[in-house]
């Protein structure tokens, strides 16, 4: 039997290819860490929560990184409420790709304006290895409009954190509350959507 909820919230995981988005979702839903493959297309969870006396139900698409899946994951911009933007401290080209690829990916999908944006820096459990200084980190995300947070999946440091202040966002923005109270009564059109198969013939070494 489904558990009761008040809202439902769409969210979306983007970012490089091994940033951790997938860690990041697993460390949040389950409470567990696992070095997990790449994702293939899309992959999907849910999560119940509650803000405000409120019981939510978050469903979060985990989206692939490599440039061959990019046409299969555009349309799950759609509808999103949330959006989750992850970069690897340790590596500098996928910090740069947050800004000049992925950024610009949303801005080009999204439907939806007021959609709530959060910068993530993840694996800062390996300090010694950073190259993103935290201070890059909180500029971007101040410059484009986005909440910022450091997180390890491994250790889960932040990782709640990360999850509670997006989902407080989005529910002290009106706009959002409502389209969660309305997706409520058409959850079958949000949890419906199937991943697209990936295209076999695509390169897989990219």
């Amino acid at each position: 039997m489904e558990t009761e909820f008040d809202y439902l919230f769409k969210l979306l995981m983007i970012g490089d290819s091994g940033v951790g988005k997938s860690s990041l979702l697993l460390s949040f839903t389950s409470g567990t860490f696992d070095e997990l493959s790449p994702t293939v297309g899309v992959d999907f969870k849910v999560k119940y929560a509650t803000a405000g006396g409120k019981q939510l139900k978050l469903a979060i698409w985990d989206t692939a990184g490599q440039e061959r899946f990019r046409t299969l994951t555009s349309s799950y911009y759609r509808g999103a409420q949330g959006v989750v933007l992850v970069y690897d401290v340790t590596r500098r080209e996928t910090f740069t790709n947050l800004k000049e690829v992925w950024s610009k990916e949303f801005d080009l999908y999204t439907t939806n304006k007021d959609c709530i944006k959060m910068v993530v820096g993840n694996k800062v459990d390996k300090e010694s290895q950073r190259i993103v200084t935290k201070k890059e980190g909180l500029e971007f995300a101040r410059d484009y409009g986005c909440l910022f947070i450091e997180c390890s999946a491994k250790t889960h440091a932040n990782v709640q954190q990360c999850f509670d202040e997006l989902i407080q966002k989005i529910v002290d923005t009106p706009s959002l509350l409502a389209e969660g109270s309305k997706a409520k009564g058409a959850r079958k059109n949000i949890l419906s959507q199937k991943p697209p198969e990936p295209d076999d013939s695509a390169n897989a070494c990219c």
